[in-house]
């Protein structure tokens, strides 16, 4: 049985291998994006604040492109990866994109799903910027629903950083 997110590998926006255990010892926060979805701008300017404000005290942030809800997410990883860091200026890593629901579901996401089901439905993510705070140790924390500001989750980010 799985015990951390630090067990999985992903794919970055090139195809490369990628291993979560490379965040080992930081509080992640793990979100499903889109680029043309009705959420997208106010989460990524606030995705970026709170990067900016934590990254050099161990938080990060983990981006994985899905186009599962209205084809929200066309393009392929590099345009993908062009459009987040121009457009939404994002300087966090962006993955490849990804599927969160169904047969084909990255094992990541169904590892988060398992440990942190929503309401309703538990085991599917329900719209683009579903968010997963990670704790140090690569355990799932707590799940945030698609319309959470990303700045409502600072006080928990602060906590698991020890910064409070």
């Amino acid at each position: 049985m799985t015990k951390s997110i630090y067990e999985f590998s992903v794919k970055d926006t090139r195809g490369n291998d990628v291993s979560l255990s490379n965040y080992r010892g930081k509080v992640l926060l793990i979100v499903n994006v889109a680029s043309k979805c009705g959420l997208t701008h106010a989460n990524y300017k606030e995705l970026n604040i709170l990067h900016e404000k934590y990254k050099d005290q161990g938080f990060e942030i983990l981006a994985f492109p899905c186009n599962q809800f209205l084809s929200q997410e066309p393009g392929n990883g590099k345009q993908i990866q062009e459009a987040v860091c121009t457009l939404f200026k994002a300087e966090f890593p962006i993955f490849d994109k990804v599927v969160v629901n169904g047969r084909k579901t990255l094992p990541l996401y169904k590892y988060l799903k398992a440990q942190k089901g929503g309401w309703l439905f538990w085991d599917s993510i329900k719209w683009n910027f579903t968010k997963f705070l990670v704790d140090k140790n690569g355990t799932v924390v707590e799940r945030y629903a698609p319309t959470t500001s990303p700045l409502k989750l600072e006080k928990e980010i602060q906590t698991l950083l020890g910064v409070l």
